[in-house]
């Protein structure tokens, strides 16, 4: 029997896994996953538990319940690749050899390579928003902060969901507003992007809802230290600005196992064709989501959008056809802007997000880079259709994996 080997069983893994398991005759080929542990976690959703609109427990899956039973689930952490042999080795020294590959292997946060990060006031001071376990003490200290100085800070360029920093910005300002404490919290947002955002349209859009609502804006801030004694944050140039409560973005890195393999870019990420989404060095290699070093977004609906192309373009190699260039960059967000609302940005490589409406021209019922209650519903109900439609490999109607301009204007 041959073997795909997926490496990741979050959120671009089990989509692959599920599709595949449908699409090929499982008498011939055996889908297998590694993960390290058993725990899926619902990411957009670490958004929301600092202020206790989900409990911890809402938003955890067991893996082996979430993959499809077709597909062979091998709880083990990886040491490293061997392209050249076609194999992976597990850390206590088991190997797994495989016909074809796809690397879903994710990224990580590394606040330890920001000097000082995660030193004095790590976890007192100093949260992240991006582990179930930052975001959930994030969510303690906030039950009983008193007001102050918070800053959000970006420490470098990629981070997963892009969008995430300034969400939290305008789910923490009407947040303070609902206690009451609005006036006792001044709120900065400092990033190394020369604006809001990295695409215009949206970037102005946020920028005027960030001025609108009181929300400082510290650009081009390209940390270099945190100082957890003196509360403060200093940039490579000097710049400093103290905080009562620090929340951070650290560093984004790939897997551990791509630095070991030595098949990453200088931050792990793995160097994939940007239409096919194969591996650049090797021909039975794919890659998807954040483990690529791609200039998509890294968020979970350009995965869901890879998946489609990446599930096609397998079949292809294993057919022996040349490989479909079909994945454009696309990506699709939601972002929450507070007080229930929410506005949606639709875009890919060569098109900046668009005004108009989505996915049905004139019907919506979404509509893009405008606030709006219905855009906020769609935010939370994709919670289910994550769970019971994308991880189980269904399409979504009327949502292909290239952008769409119906509805959009210009």
């Amino acid at each position: 029997m041959k073997r795909i080997l997926i490496l990741g069983g979050g959120t671009a893994g089990t989509m692959m896994a599920a599709k595949l398991v449908h699409v090929l005759p499982l008498d011939d080929w055996e889908i297998a996953v590694v993960d390290q542990d058993d725990e899926h976690v619902y990411q957009p959703g670490l958004l929301f538990l600092p202020f206790g609109d989900y409990t911890r427990s809402e938003l955890v899956k067991r893996r082996s319940a979430v993959l499809p039973p077709a597909a062979k689930l091998i709880l083990a952490v990886v040491d490293r690749i061997v392209p050249d042999e076609n194999r992976v080795t597990l850390l206590g020294g088991a190997s797994i050899a495989y016909d074809f590959l796809i690397i879903a292997t994710g990224s990580r946060i590394v606040p330890a390579e920001t000097e000082g990060l995660t030193g004095k006031g790590w976890r007192d001071t100093a949260f992240d928003f991006y582990t179930l376990d930052g975001a959930s003490a994030l969510g303690e200290k906030l039950r009983t902060w008193k007001g102050g100085r918070l800053v959000v800070n970006v420490v470098e360029m990629p981070i997963k969901c892009p969008v995430a920093p300034l969400e939290f910005l305008f789910l923490a300002e009407a947040f303070f507003a609902g206690r009451g404490m609005r006036d006792d919290v001044e709120l900065v947002y400092a990033t190394p992007l020369d604006s809001a955002f990295t695409k215009k349209r949206c970037s102005d859009m946020m920028g005027g809802l960030l001025e609108e609502r009181g929300i400082a804006v510290e650009t081009t801030f390209n940390t270099g230290e945190v100082d957890g004694s003196a509360r403060m944050l200093r940039s490579w140039d000097g710049r400093e600005i103290p905080y009562d409560l620090l929340v951070t973005v650290p560093t984004h890195r790939g897997s551990a196992a791509i630095a070991t393999s030595g098949l990453g870019n200088e931050l792990d990420f793995v160097p994939t064709d940007r239409h096919t989404l194969q591996s650049r060095a090797f021909e039975n290699v794919f890659v998807i989501g954040d483990a690529t070093d791609l200039s998509s977004s890294k968020a979970g609906s350009v995965a869901h959008f890879q998946a489609e192309v990446l599930t096609g373009n397998v079949r292809r190699a294993i057919a022996g056809l040349p490989l479909d260039p079909g994945f454009d960059g696309h990506a699709n967000c939601f972002i929450e802007t507070g007080y229930g609302k929410a506005t949606l940005i639709d875009f890919n490589y060569d098109v900046e997000p668009l005004a108009g409406r989505f996915p049905l021209p004139i019907v919506g019922p979404f509509t893009l880079l405008e606030e709006t209650r219905v855009n906020h519903w769609g935010k939370l109900a994709f919670r289910s259709i994550y769970w019971n439609v994308l991880l189980k490999g269904h399409e979504l109607p009327t949502v292909g994996p290239r952008m769409s301009m119906a509805g959009k204007r210009g």
